[in-house]
């Protein structure tokens, strides 16, 4: 039967709105396909070969070079040396345990350290490098390298390492390094990347770590293709990173190799200052020890046999130790009762032996006392008396005051770990410290640095070089870093009454130079190097009334961490200082005879850049003194080289 022809047409229309329909879908289909394969291929280009080359291209920090650290005559301190190890990437190895123990088999590997790779490699990110190895041999590098394709994961570096050419001379200025630890992570606010790497060497104490930013650098980059086992294939750029800074220290390695070997085994300190620029041309504690047991790591039987030794190797008494200065502190008492108009210096004082103040009995160290002295037999003869009575003139307050013009109770800025700033105390710090009023036997105590009075070498260094040229001297330890000279510590004009300060010195000369002066046997008796100086004995014990009815127990006959602390200050050329020099010798009884010889000798050594001649020492010392220099110049291991002047 024929449709009708209005069917027809109507069929028509509907097929052409439906191809319509369905070309437009198909249409909108292909253009959004078209739309996002635009997206992927072009605008995402960049994103996705990003994402590819991720799973074959590696970028891995190079760390920088560490500055190197030099003596203020280019003599090396701290110097970096090539290093073979041997290095695992968690991720590129898999089964870290297994290609670790075929690495056994081909080379030696110490329990200690593999032990602790092991816990780094499981808190470390699987990307980031572990050493399993340091210090390899170039044979045991060389048989890695052949069985590398079965051992995945593993690379052999060469890297440099920290060392310490002379040894324990410039262990407690330096310092050491040692691997990041997780506790200087968390000291650090915002850390570098760098203190991320595994094993990654840092400063720890001294030097290496106060000036740890310029010493490190910055690091570079390098971008190495890698296989599906996570081998480096090639290398396909590189970024190099900028060394650290290197520096010059004010100190001479000489003359520090010698104070550390005259110090020897005593639990002792010594500074020297340059009098001309502040430069510390010595700073040394005894004992010592070697920084480069730290370097990578110190053993558990090294680090006790340090921490168990009663004389504290680990302590850098030169600055972290604090001492009641004794009788090196009556000069900063005389000078402010002269300042403040108090005194003359002929007036005179008498010692019976003792002072009653406020019922109470101070005594002088020397129990039938000194008869009538004035301000230079007062110090020649170390008489307590005399500066007890000054005390109760000029008070506590201006005794302070004049102490902190002088550099005490002051931390200096060195870069050295825990520089103390000592005590110099006020009736307030009494107060707000102890809740307890000021007494009058305070102030009397102080008069002769003992009491609260606290003051380390350091200090008592800056002080010396102070009354030695009335400048206002500070300690410079950093001479130039990168070759870019430092701060001069030389100073200013303290405006002290210069005949003031000439009467100090001339009393501190008649304490070594005089007959009856407390350090006349460590005279120096060449006229053009006569040294000015003053003894110290700090108690740190106290003395009972039956102790002194019966006689006071003699140092020799007291356990040693109960006998006295012995000092020595002084100053060279007296007439036209150069260098100035604090000893303290822990426990070492008294001033003139534990620290004052050491002292003499240091000075000698600094003034003539070496071995000074035996006619600089009095003649009964002659024979002793060249027995010393011999067994010195063995002992320290600048004193022999080419070319050195102590040789």
């Amino acid at each position: 039967m024929k449709r009708p022809r209005v069917d027809t047409e109507a069929n028509h229309r509907k097929l052409t709105r439906r191809a319509a329909l369905l070309g437009g879908a198909q249409l909108l289909f292909v253009g959004a396909l078209g739309a996002r394969m635009q997206f992927l291929q072009v605008d995402q280009a960049d994103q996705f070969r990003l994402l590819a080359e991720e799973n074959r291209i590696n970028v891995r920090l190079i760390p920088p070079a560490r500055g190197e650290v030099f003596d203020r005559n280019g003599i090396p301190l701290a110097r970096n040396v090539p290093s073979y190890r041997i290095v695992v990437v968690r991720e590129d190895a898999g089964d870290v345990e297994n290609v670790i123990s075929r690495l056994g088999k081909i080379v030696d590997l110490d329990a200690e350290e593999l032990e602790r790779a092991m816990a780094e490699i499981k808190r470390s990110p699987p990307f980031l490098p572990v050493t399993v190895a340091d210090e390899v041999a170039w044979e045991d590098l060389s048989r890695v390298s052949v069985n590398a394709p079965a051992l995945p994961g593993l690379t052999p570096e060469v890297g440099l390492s920290r060392v310490y050419p002379q040894g324990s001379d410039f262990a407690h200025v330096l310092g050491y390094v040692g691997p990041v630890s997780d506790y200087d992570l968390e000291r650090i606010e915002d850390p570098d990347q760098l203190l991320r790497i595994p094993r990654f060497q840092i400063g720890k104490v001294g030097v290496e770590a106060k000036i740890e930013e310029n010493l490190r650098g910055k690091a570079g980059a390098r971008r190495v293709e890698v296989n599906a086992s996570g081998r480096i294939m090639r290398e396909l750029d590189r970024r190099e990173g900028v060394a650290g800074s290197d520096l010059q220290l004010t100190i001479d390695a000489k003359l520090q190799s010698y104070v550390q070997a005259r110090l020897a085994e005593e639990s002792a300190s010594a500074v020297v200052m340059d009098l001309e620029s502040g430069d510390l041309v010595a700073i040394a504690s005894a004992p010592t020890y070697d920084p480069n047991l730290f370097v990578r790591g110190i053993s558990t039987k090294d680090y006790n046999a340090l921490t168990s030794n009663t004389y504290r190797p680990l302590a850098s008494k030169s600055v972290q130790g604090t001492y009641p200065p004794g009788s090196t502190f009556k000069m900063i008492t005389a000078m402010a009762a002269l300042e403040d108009g108090l005194i003359g210096p002929d007036e005179t004082v008498y010692c019976p032996g003792h002072l009653e103040v406020a019922n109470r009995k101070f005594h002088c160290w020397k129990r039938a006392g000194h008869g009538w002295v004035d301000l230079q037999n007062s110090l020649k003869q170390s008489c307590d008396v005399y500066y007890y009575d000054l005390a109760l003139k000029v008070g506590i307050e201006k005794i302070t005051a004049m102490a902190n013009r002088f550099g005490l109770g002051e931390r200096h800025d060195v870069p050295m770990s825990a520089v103390a700033k000592g005590l110099t105390p006020t009736k307030d710090w009494k107060a707000s410290t102890h809740g307890q009023d000021w007494v009058i036997g305070d102030t009397v105590n102080a008069s002769i640095g003992q009491g609260y009075m606290l003051a380390s070498p350091l200090q008592l260094c800056v002080m010396t070089a102070r009354l030695a040229t009335g400048r206002s001297i500070t300690p410079r330890l950093v001479k130039s870093v990168d070759g870019v000279e430092q701060p001069s510590g030389a100073g200013t004009s303290m405006g002290m009454n210069e005949n003031n300060l000439r009467k100090m010195r001339r009393a501190m000369y008649s304490v070594v130079n005089d007959r009856g002066g407390t350090a006349y046997g460590s005279r120096i008796i060449e006229d053009a190097v006569r040294m000015a100086g003053k003894t110290g004995t700090s108690q740190v014990r106290n003395i009972t009334a039956a102790e002194r009815a019966r006689g006071v127990t003699r140092n020799e006959d007291l356990p040693w961490e109960r006998r006295d602390h012995a000092l020595f200050v002084n100053f060279a050329p007296y007439d036209n200082p150069k260098y100035a020099v604090a000893v303290v010798v822990e426990h070492g009884g008294g001033g003139s005879k534990a620290a004052a010889p050491i002292a003499r000798d240091v000075t000698l050594q600094a003034l003539y850049s070496g071995e000074p001649p035996l006619e600089s020492y009095p003649t009964k010392d002659r024979g002793r003194i060249r027995e010393q220099q011999r067994v010195l110049r063995d002992m320290r291991p600048l004193a022999n080289i080419p070319g050195s002047d102590q040789a």
